[in-house]
């Protein structure tokens, strides 16, 4: 069995599937299942053997195809109909007076469902929202809450650093940041000079933060004095 990373961008998260029957490269779009019918996702990494031990108790979904140019034409159509659906789901929202701000609309591939993402400060009883929405875009209905990270990933942006955000580029998953990571670091710790868009401490905290340590831990503190050849 030969497996692939794919990433689903409106669930942030990548998984493994097998791609045993295509050859997709790095960057594509590529059709996948999933427990709700076909969907898409971009291949992260490289497809590779899986591991003897992985393969035998495997039973992942497959990666059905490279996305063709009718899928990518199939994309677009959903594109157009999730602006639509976004527009419907903010009226019924007002309608309803919930408290909720929200983010995006998500069709499946073949249309079957829309995932909505949203965020709250609180908790939100949608259990009427979802059936208005169901009656009126005649379509199974999910409501995802998000973080503020997550928000930042779905809209994109550019950094402190003049490059586009990673959340939004590259990074599969969050990983947990400390302000610890900024001082090990010798960073300055003004939550404003080291929060990214979301108003979160920058993920790339996280990067060097592992080699930092290990060089702190071996040389002298600052303002010791020490002897050398």
């Amino acid at each position: 069995m030969r497996v692939g990373a794919v990433r689903i961008d409106y669930l942030n998260k990548t998984f493994m599937y097998d791609a045993t029957d295509v050859e997709p490269v790095v960057g594509q779009l590529v059709v996948i299942e999933t427990e709700f019918g076909l969907d898409t996702g971009m291949l992260v990494e490289e497809v590779t053997d899986a591991p003897e031990a992985a393969e035998a108790g495997a039973d992942l979904p497959k990666i059905v195809r490279v996305a063709n140019e009718e899928d990518i034409e199939k994309i677009q159509e959903m594109l157009a109909r999730e602006k639509e659906a976004l527009e419907v789901c903010g009226e019924e929202v007002d309608k309803a007076g919930l408290n909720m701000k929200l983010i995006s609309a998500r069709f499946s591939f073949d249309g079957s469902k829309v995932t909505f993402c949203y965020t709250a400060e609180n908790r939100v009883d949608f259990r009427q929202l979802v059936r208005t929405l169901a009656s009126r875009l005649r379509t199974r209905i999910e409501l995802r809450q998000v973080g503020v990270r997550d928000e930042a990933r779905l809209f994109g942006g550019i950094g402190q650093c003049g490059r586009p955000l990673c959340c939004a580029t590259f990074l599969t998953s969050f990983q947990p940041v400390s302000i610890r990571m900024a001082k090990e670091q010798g960073l300055p710790l003004n939550p404003l000079k080291i929060s990214g868009i979301c108003g979160r401490l920058f993920c790339c905290l996280k990067y060097e933060y592992d080699i930092y340590r290990e060089i702190n831990a071996r040389l002298p503190e600052a303002g010791k004095t020490i002897e050398f050849e």
